[in-house]
């Protein structure tokens, strides 16, 4: 450190320091390649191959890095310390070397994090498309398949699309049929808009997930959709995927595919906080496009999501642990 603190001892801690300086990292934790010894690694995966119209996402991490700087260290509404309850640090990016062919690009983002769960880290991304979702459950559900709370306005289990299965509109459908995810442990909340084909998302329903669609959740609310989620993931390792577009667009105008008649901010933080105490082994918050935004405001609205995620988290490294 070139800087000498005379004054406040406590800006030690980079968090404690004004927020317009430093270096970004997400939340101002210390940048790390290496994953020893860490329990919650933030990573960012900047690959937006997967989408079918609005490009964009490959630049969601660094805006998110950057907004998530304004976060504190505590949450107020659940009085939840994460970073004093778990060993939290910026693992830099899941970045590719080969990022235009699509296979490989995923496969090359599986050995990233399969790296990461072999050291125990759980993982918290912030994307990139929601192609991105689909290789992070492929290193983190080897031991079997897991639920999920899947927030967003589109099921996400389509099938071929102008030449390819793997897109931002079918990682659910892929990660179902390898045996990933428990289609019965299964929810997403938010659907809506507009479709192609009155049977879109046909195989949501065919395999059992629970849709919550956007009119059923304006009728009876977030805590509703909290207390369904929790009834329908049950006790086992959860993962929590929260596409931006399933806020309504006054909320996150930059992403690919808005769709109007979202969820709002508010909803959103108050569902992912009752979902507190669930067994979470990780998630992402992905579709952030700041070329779509220039304001700033979808970055924003996705770290604080992120926050709210790693509360969750936090909670459950440490339930898992039987030091809660």
């Amino acid at each position: 450190m070139i800087k000498d603190i005379q004054h406040y001892p406590d800006m030690a801690n980079p968090q404690l320091r004004p927020r317009y300086s430093g270096i970004a990292t997400f939340f101002r934790t210390p940048l790390l390649e290496n994953i020893q010894d860490i329990d919650v690694g933030v990573i960012g995966v900047p690959f937006d191959g997967g989408v079918t119209n609005r490009t964009g996402a490959r630049h969601g991490p660094r805006a998110v890095r950057e907004q998530s700087t304004l976060v504190r260290r505590y949450n107020q509404a659940t009085k939840v310390g994460p970073f004093d309850l778990v060993r939290v640090a910026d693992l830099g990016d899941a970045w590719l070397e080969q990022p235009y062919e699509l296979s490989g690009a995923l496969r090359e983002i599986q050995a990233f994090f399969d790296k990461v769960h072999a050291a125990g880290v759980t993982p918290l991304s912030v994307g990139g498309d929601h192609c991105i979702t689909l290789p992070i459950l492929r290193a983190l559900a080897r031991e079997g398949p897991v639920g999920m709370v899947h927030i967003d306005a589109h099921c996400d289990t389509g099938d071929d699309y102008l030449g390819s299965r793997f897109h931002h509109g079918a990682p659910f459908r892929r990660a179902v049929e390898e045996g990933l995810l428990d289609p019965k442990r299964l929810i997403q909340i938010g659907i809506r808009g507009s479709l192609n084909h009155p049977d879109m998302w046909q195989f949501s329903h065919d395999v059992g997930m629970r849709v919550v669609y956007m009119e059923e959740f304006s009728d009876r609310g977030w805590r509703w959709a909290a207390e369904e989620a929790r009834r329908v993931v049950g006790s086992g390792p959860t993962y929590l995927s929260f596409d931006v577009d399933g806020l309504d667009p006054v909320f996150a105008p930059g992403t690919g595919t808005p769709e109007s008649g979202g969820i709002s901010m508010i909803e959103a933080q108050r569902l992912i906080r009752e979902l507190a105490g669930l067994d979470f082994v990780g998630g992402d918050v992905v579709e952030v496009s700041p070329p779509f935004d220039p304001s700033g405001l979808t970055a924003q609205n996705a770290a604080n999501v992120l926050f709210e995620i790693l509360c969750l988290l936090a909670l459950a490294v440490k339930q898992r642990r039987g030091t809660l």
